[in-house]
């Protein structure tokens, strides 16, 4: 089973930095970084804590950590054009030299549309977007021209250069949905990855198995990434996120389901395991359970 860090995007960058480096330097096989530009509201964080943009960090991790892959979790689809994000996915893979990995999803934030007046529609029209959205996404990262006329994109005839270095360049989608969100991982997706304690993956992970039954394709040709607030030693946070841990042998038992449930790669936010040499004290112990 693969181990990743995920950075905070509310830090600094230098913070961000050296949590990529230090997981870089120990072992560890991937930094994710989450697409928002805002705190969500509601959850009792400041609305206005500074929030770093994704697509600027995944460039400058990829040219400054080596060997790590590097990859978005999620980048939400009403944000940008996929012509767009296409040819940001394909440069962040040139400059990685093939370490990126592309993770998207329908998007849903609320307050982030309502401040930069993006259009977030209802939950049936917001699926059958990213739907087209993939269909421009991989057209114009894997063919060499894309022509797309759909109700929300239209490209004709369009090109991508350079393309990736990776080909294919992997698509994760982030979904959670059980009805049509993880059918359109079946139909689409090189990965998939979504929140939630063993028992929910595994749960989760069945259903996607079903759905690439009926679509007739390999389960195995999709990797099951998750994650969960992960504490090493401490009480587990009251947060309602999915949360493991507590006490290194539970954590220890929590990977193992994990594992168990087939899970490919596990994926540890930092935002409860501490700052500065805390950080990568437990940052340390995590990978060590795991590589075990």
């Amino acid at each position: 089973m693969r181990i990743s860090i995920w950075p905070g995007a509310g830090q600094p960058y230098g913070d961000v930095l050296e949590v990529a480096r230090h997981a870089a330097e120990t072992g560890w096989d991937g930094v994710w970084f989450a697409d928002h530009f805002m705190p969500n509201a509601g959850t009792g964080a400041d609305p206005e804590h500074p929030v770093l943009e994704c697509g600027s960090v995944v460039a400058a991790l990829g040219a400054a950590v080596p060997r790590i892959r590097i990859g978005t979790l999620v980048y939400g689809n009403t944000y940008r054009h996929p012509a767009v994000l296409a040819n940001m996915a394909a440069t962040v893979d040139q400059i990685t030299q093939g370490r990126f990995t592309l993770g998207v999803g329908a998007g849903w934030q609320i307050n982030e549309h309502q401040q930069y007046g993006l259009e977030l529609p209802p939950t049936g029209k917001l699926i059958d977007r990213f739907v087209e959205a993939l269909h421009v996404l991989r057209g114009l990262l894997r063919e060499p021209r894309t022509t797309v006329h759909g109700e929300y994109y239209t490209v004709t005839d369009a090109i991508c250069e350079p393309k990736p270095v990776q080909s294919p360049l992997p698509i994760l989608i982030g979904a959670k949905g059980e009805k049509r969100m993880l059918r359109v991982v079946a139909e689409h997706a090189d990965m998939w990855n979504t929140w939630g304690t063993p028992d929910v993956i595994a749960h989760k992970s069945a259903v996607l198995d079903r759905h690439c039954a009926e679509v007739e394709r390999d389960p195995k040709s999709i990797a099951r990434t998750a994650q969960a607030v992960t504490v090493v030693d401490g009480p587990l946070p009251e947060s309602g996120m999915p949360a493991i841990g507590g006490t290194p042998s539970k954590l220890a038992a929590a990977i193992e389901e994990y594992r168990a449930a087939g899970l490919d790669e596990l994926i540890v936010p930092d935002r409860a395991l501490g700052a500065g040499a805390d950080r990568f004290k437990a940052m340390d112990a995590v990978l060590g359970l795991v590589r075990g």
